[in-house]
């Protein structure tokens, strides 16, 4: 005896359509970041990790930096070779790039001190 019965197909339709359109609302709802005080704002470009690139300056990553990817996730420099990405960062005291954020356009227009210009 079968008692289970398949849901016509515009049941799922429906179920599938829902679904999707509570995740959109669920993305759409999440906090912004928040990031430290200190964190700059500039334009990274990985070249060969750990070298990379800030507003077009050569810097470095630290042997601990930690990349995060829009959605908060970590990503490996190698993923980002000959990207350019709009990233808030922080700098150990050495000077070495430690924490990266890589940013959604959302936060990319918030207003972010950049980097001192090292000519001065």
């Amino acid at each position: 005896m079968n008692r289970c019965r398949p849901l016509p197909r515009r049941h799922l339709l429906a179920s599938l359509l829902l679904l999707v359109g509570a995740g959109n609302a669920f993305a759409q709802s999440l906090p912004t970041r928040q990031f430290p005080a200190q964190a700059l704002r500039g334009t990274l470009v990985v070249l060969q990790p750990p070298a990379i690139t800030l507003d077009g300056a050569p810097a470095r990553l630290s042997p601990g930096s930690r990349i995060r990817e829009a959605n908060n996730m970590f990503v490996l420099s190698a993923a980002l070779v000959n990207r350019e990405v709009t990233v808030n960062y922080t700098l150990e005291p050495s000077g070495l790039v430690h924490n990266v954020w890589i940013l959604t356009e959302a936060e990319a227009r918030l207003k972010r001190p950049r980097s001192p210009d090292p000519k001065n």
